[in-house]
C-alpha cells in the first residue's frame, strides 16, 4: 500500500480517557501535559530553595558592607528604600523645573498655532454678528425694500452670512452622488462645521490650561530661586495674594 493511500484510509479515533464517575468530584482528569507543567514548576521551586540553602550554609557571619549601615529590616525581612529625597541637588531641581516650564510653553505655543489655523479655515467664533447695511434713497424705498430680491436668493436664506446661493444656483443645483440629496450634503457639511468648532473650543481651552500651568511653574521656580525676599501682605500688594518682594542687591 502506498503512503498516499495509507493516509487516505480512515483511521480509528483515539479518545482521551475521561475522569471516572466515582472521581468526578475531583474535577477533570489530569493529562500528561498538565503533569509536565506541574512537575516543572515544582522542580523550579525546589532548585531555588536548594540554591538559597547553599548560600545560607556558605555565608560568612562576619561579612560587612557599608550599605548595611543604612539597611533596614522589618519582621526579619530586608526592606529596600525606594524614596530618594536627596537624590538631586537644588540646582538640578531648579534646572529640571526650567525644562518643564519650557516644555509647557512650547506645547501652549503649538496649541495657539493650531487654533489660528482652525480660525483661518472657519468663520470667526465669538465675534459680533456681521451686519450688512444697505443704503436707499428714501423712506418709501426703505419700506418697500425686499432683502430676498436685493440679494437674489431664497427668502429662507436671507439670514445667512455665508453659503448664501443665488436664485440661479438654486435653480441649477450641483450634481450629487447617486442616492444622495442636497439636504444630506448640507447636513454633512453642517456636522463637519460643528465638529471643527468643537475642536477649536477644545484646543483653546487646552492652550489656556497649558499657559496657566506654565505661569504657575515659572512663578514657583522664581520663588524658589536665589535672593532674599519676603512675602507681601494682601494690603501691601493691592489685594493680590502670593506676591513676593526681593531685596535690592548691588550688581557688580
Amino acid at each position: 500500500m502506498s503512503a498516499s493511500l495509507k493516509n487516505a484510509v480512515k483511521r480509528k479515533t483515539h479518545k482521551e480517557r475521561a475522569q471516572p464517575t466515582a472521581r468526578r468530584k475531583f474535577g477533570l482528569l489530569e493529562k500528561k501535559k498538565d503533569y509536565l507543567l506541574r512537575a516543572k514548576d515544582f522542580h523550579k521551586k525546589e532548585d531555588a530553595i536548594r540554591v538559597l540553602r547553599g548560600k545560607a550554609e556558605a555565608r560568612n557571619p562576619d561579612e560587612f558592607y557599608f550599605a548595611m549601615e543604612k539597611a533596614r529590616t522589618k519582621d526579619g525581612v530586608h526592606v529596600v528604600s525606594t524614596s530618594e529625597p536627596n537624590r538631586y541637588s537644588q540646582e538640578e531641581l531648579r534646572l529640571m523645573k526650567t525644562q518643564d516650564v519650557g516644555y509647557l510653553t512650547l506645547k501652549a505655543q503649538a496649541e495657539a498655532k493650531k487654533v489660528e489655523r482652525l480660525r483661518s479655515s472657519l468663520h470667526m467664533i465669538g465675534m459680533a454678528k456681521p451686519r450688512h447695511t444697505v443704503f436707499v434713497d428714501g423712506e418709501e424705498e426703505a419700506a418697500a425694500f425686499d432683502p430676498a430680491a436685493y440679494f437674489d436668493t431664497h427668502p429662507d436664506l436671507v439670514g445667512r452670512a455665508f453659503n448664501r446661493p443665488r436664485t440661479e444656483q438654486l435653480a441649477n443645483p450641483p450634481p450629487v452622488a447617486e442616492g444622495d440629496t442636497l439636504a444630506g450634503v448640507a447636513a454633512r457639511s453642517e456636522r463637519r462645521r460643528a465638529t471643527a468648532y468643537k475642536e477649536l473650543l477644545q484646543r483653546q481651552a487646552r492652550g489656556e490650561k497649558l499657559s496657566a500651568l506654565a505661569a504657575r511653574m515659572a512663578y514657583a521656580k522664581e520663588v524658589a530661586g536665589k535672593g532674599r525676599k519676603r512675602k507681601l501682605t494682601p494690603a501691601e500688594a493691592g489685594g493680590q495674594k502670593g506676591v513676593f518682594k526681593w531685596k535690592a542687591e548691588r550688581k557688580r
